[in-house]
């Protein structure tokens, strides 16, 4: 297994399986040997992006494959089933966030895992956008003194709903909405910098009539920290991706990381990683003064890099059980305390 690729599949082919899994598992090294999508449009896309992969009608028939690793990149109503399939069949499975649609669900999945000794991770990949390297850098190096909040956006506008999308139509049971789909990022971002957290606030709406698409959650962190989450379609005036406070300095990020519309474009990243500039623009501002800062380039080819690592028995899958469980939580929690 040292010295040959490891063998990779992946359930569904859209935005998330086209586009962002199967480029980064190439530029890890992995071998794309098969993908479940029974959808024409995206069998010759797959025919065209990987000529030697096989396109499977159903998840069995993607696991008789001799698969190393399940990649779970369907819809998020199929993600429990899809990831407990491929544990059961002993691969190492990578789900898509979120790792399951509620809190006890993901329980369900993990335990699978347990019990069978398979590994699994979840694919939080905005953890290797350049904003979030960013953050840590600014936080490692004091340049912001005491941090002690963070505004952390992930805001479009869309005035009009799309109802061919099962993300903006789905109920929240069936895996739709942008608390599941956008404010589970952001949490994970929020725990992955300042740790563990309470929720304190909640706020998930549907402004245009279809599943929820406006959300806020406020989180008050142990380490001091409160953390005000926005993911909306429906913001018209969309703030920074960044803003982060601390008592000498503030840091702000503008533009979302890079990656995505570089991979939409076509550009794709070589082996090992990016050859081209994913550097998202930073600023330090002190009141009137500001000044820019030195910003950390975006990558998603670690994680894969890190995936292969632990197939191969040194090391950890890049984003533990638990953290999923975590934003899990604070996922079922923030509608809970919505609806009241």
């Amino acid at each position: 297994m040292q010295n040959k690729p490891l063998r990779a599949g992946i359930s569904g082919y859209g935005l998330a399986g086209r586009y962002f899994h199967s480029r980064f598992l190439k530029a890890a090294g992995f071998d794309l040997v098969g993908v479940v999508t029974t959808n024409p449009e995206r069998i010759a896309q797959l025919s065209e992006d990987f000529p030697n992969a096989i396109a499977c009608s159903t998840i069995e028939e993607l696991l008789d494959l001799n698969l190393d690793l399940l990649v779970v990149a369907s819809a998020n109503i199929a993600h429990a089933p899809n990831a407990i399939a491929g544990l059961r069949a002993g691969c190492a499975v990578v789900v898509d966030k979120p790792m399951a649609l509620s809190f006890e669900q993901a329980k369900e999945v993990a335990q699978v895992a347990l019990e069978t000794g398979s590994l699994l991770t979840t694919f939080f990949n905005r953890r290797w956008d350049s904003d979030a390297l960013t953050v840590k850098k600014a936080i490692n190096e004091g340049v912001l003194g005491k941090v002690f909040r963070i505004d952390s956006r992930f805001e479009r506008f869309r005035p009009e709903a799309n109802p061919n999308s099962w993300r903006e139509r789905f109920p929240a049971h069936e895996g739709g909405g942008n608390l599941l789909d956008l404010q589970t990022h952001l949490v994970s971002l929020a725990l992955d910098w300042f740790g563990p957290a309470q929720i304190v606030y909640s706020s998930v709406r549907a402004i245009r009539g279809l599943s929820d698409d406006d959300v806020v959650i406020v989180l008050k962190h142990d380490s001091g920290v409160d953390s005000y989450l926005s993911g909306s379609a429906i913001v018209g005036a969309p703030g920074p991706r960044i803003r982060l406070m601390g008592d000498k300095a503030a840091l702000v990020i503008s533009a979302l990381d890079n990656q995505e519309p570089l991979l939409r474009q076509g550009i794709n990243p070589e082996p090992g990683g990016w050859k081209v500039d994913t550097s998202t623009p930073a600023t330090l501002v002190r009141g009137e003064e500001s000044e820019p800062y030195e910003s950390v380039p975006g990558d998603y080819t670690p994680f894969y890099l890190q995936v292969a690592q632990a197939i191969r028995g040194n090391g950890v899958m890049p984003v533990s059980i638990q953290d999923a469980l975590d934003v899990a939580e604070i996922i079922d929690k923030a509608r809970a305390m919505s609806i009241r």
